[in-house]
């Protein structure tokens, strides 16, 4: 899982707003519109005309998939006043998470996780505008979205969404942002179990690549989790005059979901370290164990080369009585054979009392 950054051309201006190649596509964007009593949504063909009659009463949520259309950018920050910085923030992904608070408004930057297929972790940015009536958002692609069991609530009326303002909407997108990273956890947690059973079983070289891997992976999100704590902490002392002090609440729980990731993150880091080392402790024994096993054959062969190499030299009989008399013995090879099968016998005998093998 690896993120390349995709920064302006080299020498821009600051606020110029260059899209990279790897985000071109189409746009997609949704508006909703919602008050205690009542709510609407659409999906916006012509941005000019929505924009001409938007409703200034409620909470509107406009929702951009897809950052490929400079247009759309440069109409919402005309329409609403938006800085050219913040803008471009939007089109630099990945952006460090992060909130910057304005004179009409404020812009937040924050990631959202997913698992795309077995063993690949993706993540996206999110870039939020928060008004005091209206909520934009920016996201890098439609096919992941995250905030839908935020539309279900706003549809179906469920909680506290549709009775507080944008304050409380942008929470409740941020919340879910970062809820979204628990079932990364939990895919990531059963992987991590299966590859320590994998260890201590029948460890392969595929064994410790995915280890490495895992590894990296939970590097890629604790570093983009991390400045999300920050950035909540300073989200909960805004001193935004739309920002009440209900919504402060909410957003301390959304705080600690925050730290629960990051506690996560780090235990599963130790698990993988310890996994990692786990499998070269277990790799290294079986080398022992091999070497072990190498060392009793040969050491078992010593004194039985030693008596082949004995009665293996020429010398004349006929020179001297002394000369190996046992050579003409009637039982001599039969003895020699069964000297060696009793000196091998024996230290068999003794390494296994010894508990060698």
């Amino acid at each position: 899982m690896v993120w390349q950054k995709r920064y302006s051309p080299p020498g821009a201006s600051p606020g110029t707003l260059h899209v990279p190649s790897a985000l071109r596509g189409d746009v997609r964007i949704t508006a909703m519109h919602y008050s205690p009593s009542a709510y609407h949504e659409e999906e916006i063909i012509d941005l000019d005309d929505f924009l001409c009659t938007a409703p200034s009463d409620g909470v509107l949520w406009l929702n951009v998939d897809g950052l490929g259309d400079v247009n759309v950018l440069e109409k919402l920050g005309q329409h609403w006043n938006l800085h050219p910085l913040t803008l471009e923030d939007v089109l630099n992904v990945p952006q460090r998470s992060k909130i910057e608070d304005y004179e009409h408004y404020a812009f937040l930057t924050f990631r959202a996780a997913f698992v795309e297929a077995p063993q690949h972790v993706r993540m996206e940015q999110i870039s939020l505008f928060w008004g005091p009536s209206y909520v934009l958002t920016f996201q890098e692609e439609a096919e992941h979205d995250v905030f839908e069991p935020v539309r279900n609530r706003i549809r179906h009326r469920r909680g506290h969404i549709r009775r507080h303002g944008a304050d409380y909407l942008a929470y409740a997108l941020l919340d879910a942002a970062i809820d979204s990273f628990f079932p990364v956890l939990n895919a990531l947690g059963e992987e991590l179990e299966a590859l320590e059973e994998a260890v201590f079983e029948a460890p392969t070289r595929e064994t410790m690549e995915a280890i490495h891997a895992i590894r990296r992976t939970l590097t890629h999100l604790r570093r983009a989790i991390w400045p999300t704590r920050d950035m909540v902490q300073a989200f909960i002392h805004s001193e935004s005059e739309w920002m009440t002090d209900p919504t402060r609440v909410f957003l301390r729980d959304c705080h600690d979901h925050v730290l629960q990731v990051l506690d996560v993150l780090e235990s599963y880091r130790d698990l993988g370290g310890s996994l990692m080392e786990t499998y070269l402790s277990v790799q290294s024994y079986r080398m022992n164990e091999v070497m072990k096993v190498l060392t009793i054959i040969a050491t078992i062969f010593i004194p039985l080369t030693f008596i082949a190499g004995l009665y293996g030299m020429n010398f004349d009989r006929t020179k001297s009585p002394l000369n190996m008399p046992e050579l003409q013995w009637y039982w001599g090879y039969p003895f020699s054979l069964a000297l060696m099968a009793g000196v091998a016998l024996c230290l068999v005998v003794f390494f296994r009392r010894k508990g060698w093998f």
